[in-house]
């Protein structure tokens, strides 16, 4: 039996289904990213550029917070967030002849159309077709 790095995995139209129910939570990270950047909040240092707030109250903003809510929601979803600020999502999937693969999707497309190996990521994508 082959060995996989996700334990959850989608079929086509299984990720296909659960797209719509989650549209409104990748458009409301882009944003809640894009609100942070403009706040000059470092997502990934956890801290104001400069290390300090504008309040010098040094608390996590709550627009932080209300995006690791929805990413931790998406990845106990088993969905994996890869870009916060093109809003762009995979779900893992196994190929029909065994290898796992992400089904990919970003915001501006209307379904999922494309896939990728895990090594080729996001500029590797193929339609599915």
């Amino acid at each position: 039996m082959a060995e996989y790095i996700h334990s959850q995995h989608f079929t086509i139209d299984e990720a296909r289904r659960k797209l719509p129910g989650l549209m409104h939570f990748v458009e409301e990270i882009v944003e809640l990213k894009k609100k942070l950047d403009e706040r000059a909040y470092d997502i990934y240092r956890h801290e104001y550029f400069g290390g300090r707030g504008p309040n010098g109250d040094r608390v996590f903003p709550c627009e932080l917070e209300r995006l690791v809510e929805i990413i931790q929601y998406l990845t106990n979803e088993g969905i994996l967030v890869k870009d916060l600020d093109r809003g762009l999502i995979d779900f893992p999937s196994i190929m029909s002849n065994g290898e796992e693969v992400y089904l990919c999707w970003k915001i501006g497309e209307n379904t999922i159309e494309f896939w990728h190996t895990i090594s080729d990521g996001f500029a590797g994508r193929k339609p599915i077709s």
